[in-house]
């Protein structure tokens, strides 16, 4: 069923074009607004943009344009008020919105990715080192950017890319083989391999030597030595083990952890690709794929010493996932500061020849800063993503035992607002504006935060445990401003759910959620539910069922875990 706002805008199309006015479907949908009086209609034309290219003044164009838009479907009445042309939709339209969202658990979601798959590479930490709050983007990003091509019937590949590679585990080794041993690692974990990798680094600051020991180590990993080999697999089983704690505190999981270490045999066949295609050049003996004629800078593929790079290595990532998943599209979610890196190696793949590079996307996000202070591992101003979590929690917690001390899970509902604060304040805004964390913002029940929206969906909840089952007949109720308000924004789910995937902005759906909670709110103060009549009561208790599917669903998007109570 196509909703009021759909129908109107495509009205308007028609409308407009016989006065000679052409407008695509989403110029047509830009000229719309919602009052932020519900008196005033239920959206509404302002004409003001129209007055130049109609020549007349926003009154007389909205005058004239309301007699056109009589009998339009789903629309009771039309009023021009000043220069808007204001729509009010009728009843009917109303229950049917709310009769289909109860009739299908996963409203708002399509089928357009039937038969489609999309890989998504997100996440990816370095091995051997904790996750701090600056991997906190790429993954819950990711991870609701995925959730949108699953909702919307794409079958996804969640890949998570480890830095699992490189001169850096030769100083691992090294520094393992001399300053620690098994015992050591087992007892201190992760942090163990970070003190190991701090100490080597300051070693080697002050004893050249250390540099040809790490590079010697390195080579003997990448030969196969079986000591080396076992002791890499080791550090990678001891990461693993710690980052699962926080996917699954954050409810995520990967389809693989394939990493840079599996494709290290996969780029000389590549390297030697690139060259076939007569598309190397020397640079100071350097191998490089010149690419002027984009206004880009050279894209390094191989080091004057013969060596590979991060654009040799995710050309042979490509390659071998298109080949091994036939995917429409690979996402990739990383910082903007790598938005050159993909724009190079994305016009190498298309520049020999493949004609998938297309279907090649950057998703970047910006910066994240604590209190206004900028994260910088270099400088150790690191704030680790398991504190903030577990410090979210504990907030939520002391919240939760103050307001509601009786309830009999109260820390697993902690666990889920508190989590689901940091996951909804990283997903908030759009994604490639920088953003600052703060506690008084992101934890707050009344704001526009994760606890406002989880706290509303369990208020929806409760009017159900205690209304019952939404069954009944309510035809020919006539819904107040609250509610059709209420239902108009419900209807707009399954737009909303398509602009946020069509643009990899999951912060679409965080706003359309606070705006969802507080027209629903505004519905729970000002109208009697439960204690309502006949065909009231019915009507108002589906409302809230309608309302507790929309959220629901929203949330499973944003990654975040439903509240049946708080």
């Amino acid at each position: 069923m196509r909703d009021n706002k759909t129908i109107l805008i495509e009205k308007t199309a028609i409308v407009l074009a016989e006065k000679g006015v052409t407008l695509s479907q989403t110029e047509t949908a830009a000229l719309f607004e919602k009052p932020s009086d519900p008196k005033l209609g239920d959206l509404a034309l302002p004409c003001f943009k129209l007055a130049k290219t109609l020549r007349q003044a926003p009154p007389k164009i909205a005058s004239d344009l309301a007699p056109l838009f009589e009998g339009t479907e789903g629309i009771a009445r039309i009023e021009a008020v000043g220069g808007y042309l204001n729509f009010f939709y009728d009843s009917a339209s109303c229950l049917s919105v709310v009769e289909e969202i109860l009739q299908n658990d996963r409203y708002g979601s399509s089928d357009v990715g039937t038969g489609k798959t999309v890989c998504l590479d997100f996440s990816s930490p370095n091995i051997a080192k904790r996750f701090h709050l600056g991997h906190l983007g790429t993954t819950v990003i990711g991870n609701a950017i995925r959730n949108l091509f699953d909702f919307c019937g794409y079958k996804t590949v969640a890949i998570n890319h480890l830095g699992d590679w490189g001169t850096q585990f030769g100083k691992l080794i090294y520094a393992y083989k001399h300053w620690s041993s098994k015992e050591q690692v087992e007892q201190g974990g992760i942090d163990e391999l970070v003190r190991l990798y701090v100490t080597f680094c300051n070693q080697e600051a002050e004893d050249d030597a250390l540099k040809q020991a790490a590079r010697d180590a390195f080579h003997l990993l990448e030969e196969g030595d079986a000591e080396s080999l076992e002791i890499w697999e080791y550090f990678k089983e001891i990461s693993l083990r710690e980052y699962q704690k926080t996917y699954d505190l954050l409810g995520i999981t990967f389809d693989s952890y394939n990493g840079e270490a599996f494709f290290s045999d996969k780029m000389p066949a590549v390297v030697d690709e690139i060259r076939s295609k007569g598309l190397l050049e020397l640079d100071n003996g350097a191998s490089v794929v010149r690419l002027d004629e984009e206004n880009m800078p050279p894209c390094l593929i191989l080091k004057s010493d013969g060596s590979t790079l991060y654009p040799s290595r995710d050309i042979a990532a490509a390659i071998w996932r298109k080949n091994e998943y036939d995917f429409e599209k690979c996402v990739y979610v990383t910082s903007a500061g790598q938005s050159l890196h993909f724009a190079q190696w994305f016009s190498v793949v298309r520049r020999m020849g493949y004609e998938w590079a297309d279907g090649l996307v950057h998703v970047p996000y910006g910066t994240m800063s604590v209190g206004g202070e900028k994260l910088a591992s270099r400088t150790g101003n690191v704030v680790l993503l398991d504190d903030l979590l577990a410090e979210a929690v504990r907030k939520c917690g002391a919240v939760i035992e103050e307001k509601h001390p009786d309830l009999d899970n109260k820390a697993q509902i902690a666990e889920a607002v508190g989590v689901g604060a940091v996951v909804f304040n990283a997903l908030a805004n759009n994604r490639i504006k920088d953003s600052d964390f703060n506690w008084e913002d992101a934890l707050s029940f009344e704001g526009n935060a994760g606890p406002y929206v989880q706290y509303t969906y369990a208020r929806s909840a409760s009017i159900l445990r205690k209304g019952g089952e939404p069954a009944g007949d309510n035809t020919g109720y006539e819904p107040c401003a609250e509610e059709t308000a209420l239902v108009g924004k419900l209807a707009e789910f399954p737009e909303t759910v398509a602009r946020a995937l069509a643009e990899y902005e999951p912060s679409i759906v965080s706003r359309y959620l606070l705006a969802v909670c507080a027209l629903f709110n505004q519905f729970y103060h000002n109208c009697r539910i439960l204690n309502a009549e006949g065909a009231s009561r019915i009507f108002r208790i589906k409302l809230a069922a309608a309302t507790h599917t929309v959220i629901g669903n929203g949330l499973d998007l944003l990654g975040i875990r439903r509240t049946e109570e708080i």
